[in-house]
């Protein structure tokens, strides 16, 4: 009987984990299931782009794993049970009803969504870009949008910072703020944030810093001092909540909802169970947890494929600490910042700025995304037999021992 392996959530977490497992795992000895709601892969780090009408390239999953083992199951994930070592799904392939799968091992990498905060009307009138629904539906309201008309991104982080400056080059006509709960870039060194502030002064991005938005309505964005800011567009940037699926579970999770997890991404609570990305609760360089994004959840991904190999076929765990070397901001098409920050993600005075650093962002983005698109190449594959599997099949063909009673 083959060692089952779910997979939940094809983004690229998830789908590396897939592609990696493919490598390192003997078809014969193990199916791996890949279950995700979307036929292709979407590229998150470029929502931005495809919010202000910039085509991203399809990927679909039926070409990505073409060949690879991995079967793909187009559905959505319902429920887990843990205990039961089940999930639940419904979608094309079961006409609507509710189907259960079986694992042996499972990797959770559901991911996260946009996060409200809570802020009244947030939900009701601004524009998410955290998901490719959100991005293609703040496509067609800026399409919209006469000339001189405010539009207010909320939230300073990196995720407002690039939409802001992408909205603002793709459409210089609109008035485009943005509104930030601390200083402008205040996690960047001085020569980022210097920088920064040039890029949004030549764009003309107005920004309200240390501004917290209590309240969105139709037309405007309220501040906690009272002030009331235009906008005939309010996109919402303000962080990421996981997934709820994994907190309805007996799983171990944190107040946010991460599945908490070990060095190899395997749940502390479910040893069967490994988390990798947004949805998990990993620790990083310094004891700090390893924040959301692509820079800690693909190697997280690697980390737990190679040590689901590793515990299937008597293999060596790894045990490689996953870092952090810089951050990568896209301001627009033609401008970016690559600002380099110690181990633990604070960052240093060193920083790549202007054109340059634009084509360094170009690069990573391409390279996650061939990462993710090519699973089964780069590294080299070292498929491996998983001991348990073998050993019973050769327990059930091995020929009968008579014994015989002396007389």
């Amino acid at each position: 009987m083959q060692h089952r392996i779910i997979v939940l959530g094809a983004g690229y977490t998830g789908a590396s984990a897939a592609g990696r497992l493919a490598r390192r795992l003997h078809r014969d000895d193990v199916t791996i299931t890949l279950v995700n709601a979307d036929p292709d892969f979407v590229e998150r780090v470029r929502l931005h782009e495809l919010a202000v009408g910039r085509q991203l390239r399809p990927r679909p999953f039926s070409e990505m794993f073409r060949g690879t083992g991995v079967q793909l199951r187009l559905a959505d994930v319902t429920r887990v049970d843990a205990d039961r070592k089940t999930v639940t799904v419904t979608g094309p392939g079961t006409r609507g009803a509710m189907e259960e799968l079986e694992y042996d091992t499972l990797v959770y990498a559901l991911g996260s969504g946009w996060n409200d905060q809570g802020v009244p009307g947030a939900t009701e009138h601004a524009h998410e870009i955290a998901g490719r629904a959100g991005a293609l539906r703040l496509r067609e309201r800026l399409a919209a949008l006469d000339a001189g008309q405010p539009v207010v991104v909320v939230g300073g982080g990196l995720t407002g910072v690039e939409a802001a400056s992408e909205i603002a080059e793709a459409r210089p006509d609109l008035a485009v703020s943005l509104a930030a709960r601390g200083g402008l870039g205040d996690w960047l060194s001085g020569k980022g944030r210097e920088h920064l502030r040039k890029v949004f002064a030549g764009l003309g991005v107005t920004v309200h810093e240390h501004a917290t938005v209590t309240g969105v309505e139709p037309g405007r964005v309220t501040l906690a001092d009272g002030r009331a800011v235009p906008a005939a567009v309010t996109v919402w940037t303000t962080g990421f909540a996981v997934h709820p699926i994994a907190a309805a579970t007996t799983l171990e999770v944190t107040g946010t909802g991460q599945i908490v997890v070990d060095r190899t991404m395997r749940s502390v609570s479910h040893p069967d169970v490994y988390a990798v990305g947004d949805a998990a609760m990993a620790m990083g360089p310094g004891d700090k947890p390893l924040r959301m994004s692509c820079a800690s959840g693909t190697p997280a991904a690697w980390q737990a494929a190679d040590a689901i190999a590793a515990r299937l076929t008597g293999g060596k765990l790894p045990d490689l600490p996953i870092r952090y070397f810089n951050q990568c901001v896209s301001l627009g098409r033609r401008e970016g910042l690559i600002q380099y920050v110690t181990a633990d993600d604070r960052a240093v005075d060193a920083a790549l700025t202007g054109r340059l650093a634009a084509v360094y962002k170009e690069l990573v983005c391409k390279g996650a995304a061939w990462g993710v698109a090519h699973p089964t190449l780069g590294l080299p594959v070292r498929r491996r037999v998983v001991r348990a599997v073998r050993e019973e099949a050769a327990a059930r063909t091995a020929p009968a021992v008579r014994t015989s009673t002396p007389a």
